[in-house]
């Protein structure tokens, strides 16, 4: 049997949101109650905006949360 995948998708384009931390918070912890994983997914198709720096700021964040 597969475990299931939940996906969070943020673009390094700025800082992360309220919206943005809970549904990363809302699909950890359904991968941990499910079995499944986390999967993060950067989505970079803004390249004006993006930056190395705010895709630093989303894996800092993700720690801050405690997601791994």
């Amino acid at each position: 049997m597969t475990r299931p995948v939940f996906r969070f998708a943020p673009s390094p384009n700025g800082e992360l949101h309220l919206g943005h931390a809970y549904s990363a918070l809302l699909n950890a912890r359904l991968a941990r109650e499910t079995g499944g994983r986390l999967l993060l997914r950067i989505e970079d198709i803004d390249i004006g905006r993006c930056t190395p720096e705010f895709e630093e700021a989303i894996y800092r964040d993700l720690a801050w949360l405690g997601i791994e």
